[in-house]
């Protein structure tokens, strides 16, 4: 697969991994933590903030292609 289609399919799957992503973590936010104190929302909020960026660098690994010798 030529590398400018591999980075054109990579970036709208982080794209769209994103919007998904927040979308899922809002509703559970909204669900789970209605009445929960400041506390548990940042942790909750930090963590998910920061999990999106595994899957995210799959796809980054996946769009720069196999390694050169």
């Amino acid at each position: 697969m030529p590398v400018r289609l591999r980075k054109f399919i990579g970036t709208i799957l982080i794209v769209v991994l994103v919007l998904l992503y927040a979308l899922l973590a809002n509703t559970i936010a909204v669900a789970a933590l209605g009445g929960s104190s400041w506390r548990v929302h940042l942790l909750y909020f930090s963590l998910t903030g920061l999990v999106w960026v595994l899957p995210a660098m799959l796809i980054i690994k996946w769009m720069a292609g196999p390694r050169q010798k």
